[in-house]
């Protein structure tokens, strides 16, 4: 009986230092999702260089040396994480993010699936967009407009002359090259091969819908000679095009000699070059899953009409949807008023709205 009393006085005397190698065993054995330069998107004008949680030394170098230009990847955080979203809106996966979080989308980007692969491909494509946009409208010290456009050149509609102020895309995908890849080439695994080569594809989806712009000069607006810029298409299309690539895209594996990968399905016949690739299948994403990071679906709006991925049928994963009745105010029987303006009513209309129901629980986790 003493020896016992004496144990649990002991046990009672140091409850930190137990609850510290509690503390610390679950550090070491769970797998931890690394900040990330994403989170620059969060900090809006407060970017200092040294408190951005996730940059490497290189990062953070070029962070010190182009504060201005760490603005401009700020807004372009802001702007792909929207168009991320948009693209998966209508999916059990709809590109979430964690407030305050500094791994920005969480455990999810653990995991070397196609979400990975595309949330690197657009944030890398982001970086190229913010910085040429920003080159081009003269926020920036370092760079200016693409001025190796001089001369003349032909297209299809025949000559013109180069001027305007054509996008500075090599120095974009120069600048996101060297900052975006720089975690990524300081470890040699599968994981960092998967992420330099998405980081590419995103970089290179940009240049893809560059355009020509061209403004007429001659008599009453006729196009007999012709001054143009090349000018990056809005993100939308860089946006969709990574979309169908996130489709259609590549499972691979780590080679033997660990300098590259080769794809798993070895009936596989074409390139990888202009391809996103993943290394893990994705999880279901239908219930909540903190290991996997995903959030499930209960609760989500689902289209009782649709058989696509935003059909109840789907989103729900055959755990059915609940129908509410809600009222709507929508801006009705518009009229133009001389002048200027527009004046509508505001009218009102009941719509069903579906919801996924939350998963029901096994019988067994009841039981206490």
């Amino acid at each position: 009986v003493t020896r016992t009393g004496s144990r649990n006085g002991i046990l009672s005397r140091h409850p930190s230092r137990i609850y510290f190698t509690f503390i610390l065993l679950l550090l070491i054995f769970t797998p931890r999702a690394d900040s990330s330069w994403w989170y620059i998107g969060a900090l809006g004008a407060r970017v200092i260089c040294d408190n951005i949680p996730g940059l490497v030394n290189k990062q953070r170098q070029l962070c010190q040396r182009h504060p201005d230009l760490m603005q401009s990847i700020g807004e372009g955080a802001k702007e792909w994480i929207r168009e991320c979203q948009h693209q998966f809106r209508h999916h059990r996966w709809n590109c979430s993010t964690l407030d305050r979080d500094h791994t920005v989308f969480g455990r999810v980007m653990l995991h070397s699936s196609r979400e990975a692969a595309f949330v690197y491909a657009i944030s890398s494509a982001g970086v190229v967009y913010a910085i040429t946009r920003a080159c081009s409208q003269g926020e920036l010290k370092i760079c200016s407009c693409d001025a190796h456009k001089r001369g003349r050149a032909r297209d299809d509609r025949g000559d013109f002359d180069w001027g305007g102020c054509s996008d500075n895309i090599n120095y974009g995908i120069k600048f996101a090259k060297a900052f975006v890849d720089a975690r990524e080439r300081m470890v040699k695994d599968a994981r960092a091969m998967m992420n330099l080569h998405n980081n590419r594809c995103g970089r290179m989806a940009v240049k893809r819908f560059m355009k020509l712009e061209c403004k007429c000069h001659g008599v009453s607006g006729s196009c007999a000679l012709r001054t143009c810029w090349l000018a990056m298409s809005d993100f939308r299309r860089t946006g969709d095009y990574l979309r169908k690539k996130y489709n259609t895209a590549i499972e691979v594996t780590m080679n033997q000699d660990g300098t590259g990968f080769m794809v798993a399905d070895k009936d596989f016949k074409g390139t990888t070059k202009n391809e996103l690739v993943y290394v893990e299948n994705s999880p279901d994403y239908c219930l909540m899953d903190r290991a996997a990071g995903s959030l499930g679906t209960a609760g989500r709006i689902c289209n009782k009409s649709s058989r696509a991925t935003d059909g109840c049928e789907v989103m729900c994963c055959g755990r059915g949807y609940d129908t509410m009745r809600v009222k709507r105010v929508t801006k009705c029987e518009c009229k133009f008023k001389w002048c200027c303006a527009v004046e509508c009513k505001d009218c009102e209309d009941m719509v069903d709205v579906h919801t996924c129901k939350p998963h029901k629980r096994p019988d067994w986790l009841d039981l206490t």
